[in-house]
């Protein structure tokens, strides 16, 4: 397993911009694709954004397109979710995890490994 910590939500203005980090420790991270999760008051969680292993693919919520990039540096062991363009919808708790599988996932089930989550909030 692969033990994860995200960073850099907080308060935002609409139409505004953050960027998250996701740390990771433990095995080697490049065996890994990571993904963007996020959770709103009330709601399910649901699927932002992934990228795999090496960084060659990645996924986007339809919600999020054009908005949303995520990049990593596996040197680092690190992934980052610019976020760009924010609304007040966006906001929720963002969770980053891990999937070892050899397709890159969109469903949780497809990560084994989460963060504890970092709070994003977007004011109109």
């Amino acid at each position: 397993q692969v033990q994860l910590v995200e960073s850099g939500g907080g308060l935002v203005q609409a139409g505004g911009s953050l960027r998250l980090s996701c740390a990771a420790s433990g095995r080697t991270f490049s065996s890994y694709a990571v993904g963007w999760f996020r959770q709103a008051p009330g709601k399910e969680r649901e699927f932002v954004i992934a990228i795999s292993r090496n960084g060659g693919s990645t996924y986007y919520a339809d919600s999020v397109k054009g908005r949303f990039t995520i990049s990593r540096d596996n040197a680092k062991s690190t992934v980052y979710l610019q976020m760009n363009s924010l609304k007040p919808e966006d906001t929720a708790v963002y969770y980053c995890a891990a999937s070892s599988r050899k397709w890159l996932g969109q469903v949780e089930a497809d990560f084994g490994s989460w963060g504890q989550g970092t709070q994003v909030t977007v004011s109109s």
